[in-house]
């Protein structure tokens, strides 16, 4: 076993929820009268935490109004979120990876509540040994989810491997010391998260089973 601790992104990793995430944050531009920014724009954002996310994507918010923000996104996310749906074959990864003996892990720029909800309604908490969220620690892509994980996990840099769909995820794993696998259906477009040279680059959760198999 190369990778004692497996860490996963949540949103556009494990559950299809890009599309979601970038119409609820143009939406609740539109709620505030804000310039709505391109899809190019807020997808660049997911993972990030909620300064810098409204940072790019609204810039011409006042932070006294991030909050504000921040609450109109929510209701209209949570409109939607029970009917996102994992991808293809995440669950049954998630249950052989840790069948055959890894330790696995979530490190997600969602708050804690939005992540215990989902884990609830996934019913995929028994798979993970530990989480992090961006409202509890330095969110993505500074290396303290890693850190801390591994700690919490008995994990060293070289026995640990983050999955992701960004490069926040990718600039995360490359700061704390950690090899990456980027994921290429989710919310980055594949050139940019082949920039970053990841130890693999896969179109699918399928491609990714196959990519662990050989690897990890």
């Amino acid at each position: 076993m190369r990778y004692r601790l497996i860490v996963f992104d949540w949103d556009g990793t494990l559950i299809d929820s890009a599309a979601v995430i970038v119409e609820s944050i143009q939406q609740a531009a539109r709620d505030l009268r804000l310039p709505v920014p391109a899809r190019e724009t807020a997808s660049h954002v997911i993972g990030l935490g909620l300064q810098d996310s409204l940072r790019t994507a609204v810039p011409t918010l006042a932070e006294n109004r991030y909050r504000e923000f921040a609450d109109a996104y929510g209701r209209h996310f949570r409109a939607r979120q029970d009917a996102m749906a994992l991808f293809p074959g995440a669950r049954e990864l998630l249950r052989d990876l840790q069948a055959a003996g890894h330790r696995l892990a979530v490190a997600t720029g969602k708050s804690r509540r939005g992540l215990d909800h989902a884990l609830e309604t996934t019913a995929l908490r028994p798979y993970f040994g530990a989480t992090r969220c961006a409202d509890e620690t330095h969110p993505k892509p500074h290396p303290a989810m890693l850190q801390e994980l591994m700690a919490q996990l008995a994990a060293p840099p070289a026995q640990a491997l983050m999955i992701g769909d960004t490069s926040h995820d990718l600039e995360m794993a490359r700061s704390a010391g950690v090899d990456a696998v980027a994921v290429c259906y989710g919310a980055h477009p594949e050139p940019a998260l082949r920039a970053l040279a990841p130890r693999g680059c896969v179109a699918s959760v399928e491609e990714l089973r196959a990519w662990l198999t050989a690897n990890a």
